[in-house]
């Protein structure tokens, strides 16, 4: 159709500017790397400063446009002055993602109130630290798109991880709230719900469970595609909510997870 980007085009995002939150590694790096390829340039937030640098290297080195920026997104200046450097080194912001989180893998009664104050930080309040720092900037624009990063656990239940679904479940329903309260102006929320996919997070949890990484991952694969996801199948994701594929979709919960969540059996 005329006037509506094709999805997986080359330069798909060309002219955009994407700040990605946890861009150091895992999906954040994926989708950075993705989005890149796709013409946007990149502004990769996270705390592991030689990591994030290298992710941009990469960028750059492509012949892509990147910037790190190092920052606590729990932290509120924080995330103003990551906002305002994206402008300031590149004049707009077209696109948040907002994918930084942590997970605990334990009970109620197994979690501390330190542990479930740093969830909740990481996972739900930097999404609306960030996002409250960026969509005046999206709205004097003409509008702009936020994505989250929820989790297949932000719509039902997983054993052993309250503060993790607490959170993730949040951010699904944070998401719809934003999307009704800014689709006035032309900025379009939704959030992905990945299932396990292989990224450092999820091979921690291994060991926060107390057993063996290969277990783990085993386990994890018990689902229709008998596999788990890499992070560049979650990345692909990101892209079709990011660009104009998707331009009438908004206050969506997009579920990538092999089928995880498709039935009990």
């Amino acid at each position: 159709m005329p006037g509506i980007a094709e999805f997986g085009s080359r330069k798909s995002l060309d002219g955009k500017v994407a700040l990605i939150t946890g861009g150091a590694s895992g999906i954040g790096k994926a989708t950075a790397l993705l989005f890149a390829r796709e013409g946007s340039a990149i502004v990769v937030v996270d705390l592991n400063e030689k990591d994030g640098q290298a992710v941009v290297k990469k960028i750059t080195d492509d012949g892509g446009k990147a910037l790190f920026v190092r920052c606590d997104v729990t932290k509120a200046a924080d995330c103003q002055l990551a906002v305002q450097q994206a402008v300031a080194q590149f004049g707009r912001l077209d696109i948040l993602f907002n994918n930084a989180g942590i997970i605990r893998r334990a009970s109620v009664v197994d979690t501390s109130e330190e542990e479930w104050d740093r969830v909740m930080a990481t996972n739900v309040k930097s999404v609306f630290l960030l996002s409250k720092c960026a969509i005046p900037i999206m709205a004097k624009a003409g509008g702009g798109v936020i994505i989250n990063t929820a989790s297949g656990w932000g719509i039902v239940g997983g054993r052993n991880a309250a503060s993790y679904c607490a959170s993730k479940g949040a951010v699904v329903l944070l998401t719809k709230a934003m999307a009704l309260d800014h689709g006035e102006q032309n900025i379009r929320v939704n959030c992905i719900c990945p299932g396990d996919t292989d990224t450092p997070m999820l091979r921690n949890e291994a060991r926060q469970l107390g057993i063996s990484e290969e277990q783990f991952l085993s386990e994890s694969a018990r689902r229709p595609l008998r596999r788990i996801g890499k992070p560049e199948e979650i990345a692909e994701a990101v892209l079709f909510l990011a660009s104009d594929a998707s331009s009438y979709v908004t206050g969506t919960a997009l579920v990538v997870d092999g089928g995880g969540l498709a039935g009990s059996g």
